[in-house]
């Protein structure tokens, strides 16, 4: 598949456009590099490790005609020096990241439809997203058709996540799929807008659900966006979710409020505060199920710039400070408070996974506090970034895994051509 469509790009240069006039044919292309040192990986005491993370890409967008347009992207992930035990999202050599075709893609009304795989991205990720932070950025087979009146954007959809195997090609994986409609309203607020989406999401044992009967789960969400007096900015996301998972009765919900300023000035300033809540499940051992499916998510930073905790049985408080004393420059200082929702519930990952459990829900709630700062430059093509994290952990990561301890570094370098 991949040789064909490099071939069909290739031919691309030779074949004339259906008006007559040479074909538009685009290339670029990346080179990310990232240095990172943690300590207490996993929560593990003296899980410690540094390592270097190496991306290169490379696009091509054929513009084939005025309705059609095909896409593709080959993706070299690696870690030198880790070993053969480095993780999935790591590592990923020479593969298919993107391959899709777009019909009548920008048009303001009518139809419009984009097939392929490629790195899908709705609303502000919180559930369906392509992290880009993860050297493997996550990625998806789907099939999305679009109808734009002026200021609606009406949606289907049909998602399958692409799993990750860092040493053959990546197939295809329609056990594992998201399907449903995501509506997006641009005239509602002057200024603001509201996404209404229906999804639902499917998953069997091959993809990856172990328990018998599979997870079988219908959410039901609004994002909405709205300016408010004095430059504020609201966003407010609520979602819930009904279904079964592991045969049992599945109820649960989340909700995302978030209120952000700019104060302009000779070095402006950014404003930012949040509260993210998802329910766990109150009695693991009952008949029915209460912990959130998040989905996919592009997860990094919202939880803390370590990525240490996934929008699952979690309360989250976060504020953070943007400062740009110079042209490209940022520097940044965030906050997160975290605790449980259920303190019988496992703690969960970024990915989803759980980290540690208490089934008598004796050892307390509270995560932990931490605190992050970074920078970042960005001029032209070339960006350039470090930062440090700390989480100081709370009662419940010091009664349930003792002597955790986490510390995260990074220093990267991002060149786009």
């Amino acid at each position: 598949m991949f040789r064909s469509f490099v071939l069909l790009l290739t031919a691309a240069t030779v074949l004339p456009a259906q008006n007559g006039g040479p074909s538009a044919l685009r290339f670029s292309g990346e080179f990310a590099l990232r240095y990172e040192d943690r300590i207490g990986i996993n929560f593990q005491p003296g899980a410690d490790r540094n390592y270097l993370l190496l991306r290169s890409r490379l696009a091509a967008e054929w513009r084939a005609a005025p309705w059609l347009t095909f896409s593709a992207m080959a993706q070299d992930a690696r870690v030198p020096l880790y070993g053969e035990d480095a993780p999935a999202p790591l590592r990923d050599t020479l593969d298919l990241q993107e391959a899709y075709a777009d019909f009548f893609a920008g048009r303001e009304r009518g139809f419009s439809a984009r097939v392929g795989r490629h790195m899908a991205r709705y609303g502000e990720s919180r559930l369906i997203g392509a992290p880009q932070w993860l050297n493997v950025a996550r990625t998806y087979d789907a099939v999305s058709l679009r109808y734009r009146t002026p200021g609606v954007q009406w949606e289907i959809l049909h998602l399958s996540v692409v799993p990750v195997l860092p040493t053959v090609f990546n197939r295809p994986n329609l056990n594992d799929r998201i399907w449903g409609t995501y509506n997006v309203f641009e005239n509602w607020i002057r200024g603001g807008e509201v996404e209404i989406y229906v999804l639902r999401h499917d998953q069997n044992r091959r993809g990856g659900f172990a328990l018998p009967g599979g997870r079988h789960v219908n959410l039901f969400g609004t994002r909405v966006v709205s300016p408010l007096p004095s430059g504020l900015r609201l966003e407010i996301e609520t979602v819930g979710q009904t279904g079964s998972e592991g045969g049992k009765p599945h109820r649960a919900h989340a909700w995302f409020s978030g209120l952000s300023r700019r104060i302009p000035g000779r070095v402006p300033v950014d404003l930012a505060s949040e509260y993210k809540y998802a329910s766990g499940t109150d009695d693991p051992g009952g008949a029915r199920s209460g912990t959130f499916d998040q989905l996919y998510p592009a997860n990094h930073d919202k939880f803390g710039r370590a990525d240490l905790f996934g929008w699952r049985n979690i309360h989250n408080l976060r504020g953070q400070v943007n400062v740009h004393p110079a042209r490209g420059l940022v520097l940044t200082v965030m906050y997160n408070n975290s605790w449980l929702a259920s303190p019988r519930d496992a703690l969960y990952a970024g990915p989803g996974r759980p980290i540690t459990r208490a089934p008598l829900g004796d050892a307390g709630r509270h995560l932990g506090h931490e605190a992050d700062f970074y920078a970042s430059f960005k001029r032209g093509r070339l960006q350039l970034g470090a930062g440090v994290a700390k989480l100081f952990a709370g009662e419940y990561l010091r009664r349930t895994i003792p002597g955790a301890n986490n510390r995260f570094f990074y220093v990267l370098q991002t060149l786009s051509f």
